[in-house]
């Protein structure tokens, strides 16, 4: 609630106008002619309580009050002039509503001049009160704003907005006046959710919990959390709960994708987790997107292409993103010039897909020449490695299974009989090309 200040209207009243205010002006003078009247007190106590649900009246503290509700600004502004007839007594406040806008109109009614003064200066040690809260608050984020320090959050364009209006300025009139303005603030804010969707099983999860059960039960990231469980009604109160979440969320994610969040001479973001910065637009919800906390996996475009056209990949530095990786390896080789495509299989290795038959034996055998030259040379001395899909279905039926598929690649390439039988057993099996940046084992 705030104190509230008048302002008179320029424009004549309409029609409308007069209605409403003759009906309120009735209203409050029988509420305040009720409240002052002092045979009312030796009434019994259940007269008295139906006499308030009938006026409408209620108590602020010790002193009764009223509630006028209000459609408009307009309304407001009316109440609040006609409320100048009874400024002896009477206190008006305004109640907001969750959106800004005005819900109500509290009418406060005092016993005397110096009630008067001493309820307003009760008012105004609450309103200080909570600007220093306010302001305590602003402090916080100044700090944060001085370091430099990437800002980490999960829901972050609703988070922003809040943070925005309620502590910084009016929000802008459309989102790029928005962004600039946060930006000059926060620089570096880190939305989890884009580093989720590197993981194509977290990609439309949206529960903190779950996508947190996933990488423990999928990823070996060697770092935890304990936090009290709490049932369901008063866990959604204790925000710091969820802000340990995200942090240990974001870590995982950074662990697993081989990010170091700062580099360590200077507060700059490092190149990798640049990819994932400022990302605040709105997107779009599939029908399958999770809102109940279960993991469910989109049904993106796919199509059906032969085995024998994919290359296994690794060796390449850790925290590679696979739009990273493809311009790195685009211009090592003329093989490159042709359509291709690249997704993660996980942090350590990479399928290529040659669009053009009979590229991927050629790429290959490139790999295993020693006429190899140029920056793809340089590559291969730096540890990276190649192999068909029949390397990986020897990974497959002799169970060799690491922690890496990349191990698992290395091990079955050391297998004496592996390179004989590699091409007659890819020949006649087809997969699924999925249109994200990762692609699932399953899928193979």
């Amino acid at each position: 609630m705030r104190i509230t200040r008048v302002v008179k209207f320029s424009s004549n009243p309409t029609v409308a106008d007069t209605v409403f205010i003759e009906r309120i002006k009735s209203r409050v003078k029988h509420w305040r002619k009720s409240c002052k009247d002092s045979s009312t007190k030796l009434d019994e106590a259940l007269v008295r309580s139906l006499k308030k649900i009938v006026l409408g009246s209620e108590e602020y503290g010790s002193r009764p009050c009223m509630n006028i509700d209000v459609c408009s600004e307009r309304q407001v502004e009316l109440v609040l002039e006609m409320l100048e007839e009874f400024s002896d007594d009477l206190v008006p406040l305004i109640i907001p509503a969750k959106g800004g806008a005005t819900q109500a109109v509290r009418v406060v009614l005092t016993s005397s001049k110096e009630d008067m003064v001493l309820f307003q200066n009760e008012l105004q040690d609450l309103k200080e009160e909570r600007n220093k809260k306010v302001r305590g608050f602003r402090e916080v984020i100044d700090l944060i704003s001085a370091s430099q320090r990437p800002v980490v959050s999960h829901n972050s364009l609703n988070d922003f907005t809040f943070i925005h209006s309620k502590f910084l300025a009016p929000l802008p009139p459309n989102v790029d006046e928005f962004l600039c303005s946060l930006h000059s603030v926060f620089p570096h804010v880190i939305n989890v959710q884009q580093l989720m969707k590197e993981i194509r099983p977290l990609r439309n999860v949206t529960n903190i919990p779950t996508a947190i059960s996933y990488l423990k039960d999928h990823f070996f990231a060697p770092m935890d959390v304990e936090i009290l469980q709490q049932d369901a009604v008063s866990e959604r109160k204790i925000h710091g709960h969820d802000v340990l979440r995200i942090s240990l969320l974001f870590a995982k994610l950074c662990s697993i994708l081989q990010i170091a969040p700062i580099q360590a001479d200077s507060k700059k973001l490092v190149t990798a987790l640049e990819d994932y910065a400022n990302i605040l637009y709105p997107f779009s919800a599939s029908p399958q997107e999770s809102t109940d906390g279960e993991i469910r996996i989109g049904t993106n475009n796919t199509r059906k292409v032969s085995c024998k056209h994919l290359v296994f990949l690794w060796g390449f530095k850790h925290g590679m993103t696979a739009g990273m990786l493809k311009s790195l390896i685009q211009g090592s080789h003329d093989i490159f010039s042709e359509e291709f495509d690249l997704r993660l299989v996980d942090r350590s290795c990479a399928i290529v897909l040659f669009w053009k038959p009979g590229l991927s034996e050629t790429f290959l055998n490139v790999m295993n020449s020693e006429e190899i030259s140029g920056s793809l040379r340089e590559l291969v001395s730096e540890g990276l490695r190649a192999a068909s899909y029949g390397i990986y279905k020897k990974v497959c039926s002799l169970g060799i299974w690491e922690i890496d598929l990349a191990e698992s690649l290395e091990k079955a390439l050391e297998e004496s009989d592996c390179l004989q039988n590699t091409h007659s057993e890819a020949n006649s099996v087809d997969v699924h090309w999925f249109s994200d940046s990762t692609i699932k084992l399953d899928d193979l």
